[in-house]
């Protein structure tokens, strides 16, 4: 049988890491958190479940959930967000996996709750994660704040059934702070990368959202909400390039 770690990453999540804690028991050989100096009730709830918590300054999600790689005793990991958890059917598909692992990576879809509403459009479903995977093949990338896990030429990965359930909007308001922190870190990476900005280059990527989210993804038949998730998806991109505008470089450099 092949042991599996379950890694998560953390910061006040009093509200949500329980029921991630829960799913994840049954089919993980150990759980590691590491925190990002909550203050509230988080590394107690961890606690009653016999997690492994560890405690350190936020290095950027990357950097941060590679760090909660390392301090994994198993190389095959699951690697969550605290907001997460996973359905029974995918709870299952792992558990086979326990049994019989053949592969270096694992995918699996991803669904999202907007307040008290399930997303099944809008460009928020299947998505795909790669979140079960040998860490000796793979390891997180990509661009901060939008990371995911990158394998090695040659790595080998199938879809597994179920879905993992994202907690992730609670609120309409939760949802704009989200959208512009979000916005903000793109923006710095990259300012970082010498990336600028134009007023045409910043209305053409925010209006191309829009449309892709609302109308080439659905969005519509998500209704209300879907409408929002369409107007917040683009306020973020509008966001993120306008302070890559030469004229906003001062508004973004009290951020970087």
């Amino acid at each position: 049988m092949t042991a599996i770690s379950g890694v998560i990453i953390t910061f006040n999540e009093e509200k949500k890491i329980e029921q991630c804690l829960k799913s994840i028991l049954p089919v993980v050989d150990e759980i590691v958190v590491l925190d990002s100096l909550s203050t509230d009730r988080t590394e107690e709830i961890c606690a009653a479940y016999g997690v492994r918590f560890v405690r350190q300054k936020f290095l950027g999600y990357i950097e941060q959930k590679n760090h909660a790689l390392s301090l994994s005793t198993h190389n095959l990991v699951l690697s969550l967000d605290a907001d997460e958890c996973l359905s029974e059917e995918l709870a299952k598909s792992i558990l086979e996996i326990k049994q019989q692992n053949t592969h270096d990576g694992y995918t699996m879809n991803r669904l999202t709750r907007y307040c008290d509403k399930w997303i099944h459009h809008s460009g928020w479903y299947p998505d795909t994660k790669l979140r079960l995977f040998d860490k000796t093949k793979g390891a997180w990338g990509g661009t901060n704040p939008h990371d995911k896990i990158i394998m090695q030429a040659g790595s080998k990965t199938k879809h597994l059934r179920g879905d993992l359930l994202h907690y992730s909007i609670d609120s309409i308001e939760q949802h704009k702070e989200q959208a512009t922190k979000f916005a903000i870190i793109s923006a710095k990476a990259k300012y970082n990368r010498n990336e600028t900005s134009n007023r045409m280059k910043t209305l053409l990527h925010a209006g191309v959202r829009f449309f892709k989210t609302y109308i080439v993804k659905a969005g519509f038949l998500d209704g209300y909400y879907g409408w929002l998730i369409a107007k917040y998806s683009a306020k973020s991109v509008y966001l993120r390039y306008s302070l890559l505008e030469k004229r906003n470089f001062s508004k973004l450099k009290q951020y970087l």
